[in-house]
């Protein structure tokens, strides 16, 4: 089983990123997407949105990261993985799934579910100008408006995809629909990383009995409960182990002020957000929440965390 930590454009970065492999459990993690729109971008760019460029393309606890890019120019994707190889990325993961209107607009993310010859092109083109020991890996939805022909659109050419189990009208409704999954797993040779709704044990447990798929991304899942993908381990190698609770997840947010230093602009934001998600689980949460959610100042927020 393969567990990979999902991109969440705002949340899921580099800070939260070093901050929830460091509790264990992921196979891998991949970044917020890097738009490709309007030509190639500066190796600062890549360092800037990458910076685990400069340890390997590894967390500090030595989970791999792998880079995504949206955009929908063939050549200057190419162009751009070949840069961000250059430059130490060790594996690419291309976008075709982003529902965000502004992002559709220009023609990525899950805009290009309606043109999955161009979606072809994009992965052959990337993965020929790589060298072969690169892995290119997509990410994608069930289609545009319609999961009729999630199948024809799964990307065979891909080391692996990732399927949101939603479509990009669904956005990100509830229920997601775990029983599209299975033609596109049964169809393909590659291995499928089910997404979508994977919030608990229980729900991996019923996603891969509808699914049929045996790797799994989680996105929001952990942030609500940080140590998901070690529970996700342990029920896979046939054991049990008691989930974080409230007091032990309430010591982790001010870690994040550590993996963000010397640089704190926006950590309280940050924080509240991350508290908004974690409320739908925990009740002390929701308590920490409405303490602080008035708060501007930093110090304030953390000494009423710790305390």
């Amino acid at each position: 089983m393969q567990i990979l930590l999902a991109p969440m454009e705002g949340i899921i970065d580099a800070p939260m990123r070093q901050l929830l492999t460091a509790l264990g459990g992921y196979d891998a993690c991949v970044t917020e997407f890097l738009r490709l729109s309007d030509g190639e971008l500066p190796a600062r760019t890549y360092h800037k949105h990458f910076p685990e460029l400069a340890r390997g393309s590894r967390t500090a606890s030595g989970t791999p990261v792998i880079l995504q890019l949206l955009g929908s120019d063939p050549e200057l994707l190419a162009v751009s993985a070949i840069r961000a190889v250059e430059l130490g990325a060790a594996r690419i993961d291309l976008n075709f799934g982003c529902p965000s209107r502004f992002v559709n607009r220009k023609a990525g993310g899950a805009a290009l579910l309606k043109e999955p010859q161009l979606m072809a092109q994009i992965v052959s083109t990337v993965r020929e100008a790589l060298p072969k020991e690169i892995p290119v890996s997509a990410k994608m939805r069930l289609g545009y408006d319609s999961p009729d022909n999630a199948v024809d659109i799964a990307l065979a050419g891909a080391a692996f995809i990732t399927v949101h189990a939603r479509t990009r009208a669904d956005g990100y409704r509830a229920p997601a629909h775990w029983e599209w999954l299975r033609p596109i797993n049964d169809a393909l040779k590659i291995p499928v990383i089910a997404n979508g709704d994977i919030n608990s044990v229980d729900d991996w447990r019923r996603c891969q009995e509808t699914s049929g798929c045996r790797h799994a991304m989680l996105g929001r899942g952990a942030l609500m409960q940080p140590d998901l993908a070690l529970q996700l381990r342990a029920w896979h190698e046939g054991r049990e182990i008691a989930a974080m609770q409230w007091p032990e997840i309430r010591h982790l947010l001010p870690r994040l002020l550590e993996h963000y230093a010397p640089n704190t602009r926006g950590l309280s934001a940050r924080i509240k957000q991350w508290l908004g998600i974690l409320r739908l689980r925990h009740t002390g949460a929701d308590a920490a929440f409405s303490q602080i959610r008035s708060m501007r100042d930093m110090n304030s927020v953390l000494a009423t965390l710790v305390g």
